[in-house]
């Protein structure tokens, strides 16, 4: 699935990806490919990506990587649309 991350200044990431989980206002939630459509509200915490991902030079400093290889960035709110296997988020 093509995930995209947006912020009020860049569009930090951009790329093909296996999963993503996010902080819901409910809880944390993953998507895999082919999820039902869906938009929510996004609270602080991090955004997990798994898959190969290469991050612009301009943008590595946001991102870390956790122990089980998973991309993180970290966010204080924002919204997620899931629809026809692309995620865009827009974070703060």
């Amino acid at each position: 699935m093509y995930l995209e991350i947006v912020s009020p200044e860049a569009t930090l990431f951009a790329g093909e990806v296996t999963s993503v989980t996010v902080p819901g206002i409910n809880g944390e939630f993953q998507m895999l490919s082919d999820h039902a459509p869906i938009v929510s509200l996004l609270q602080e915490g991090n955004v997990q990506i798994d898959g190969n991902v290469s991050i612009d030079e301009a943008y590595e400093s946001k991102f870390s990587t956790d122990a089980n290889g998973k991309t993180i960035l970290p966010i204080s709110s924002g919204t997620i649309e899931m629809k026809d296997n692309k995620v865009i988020v827009l974070a703060d």
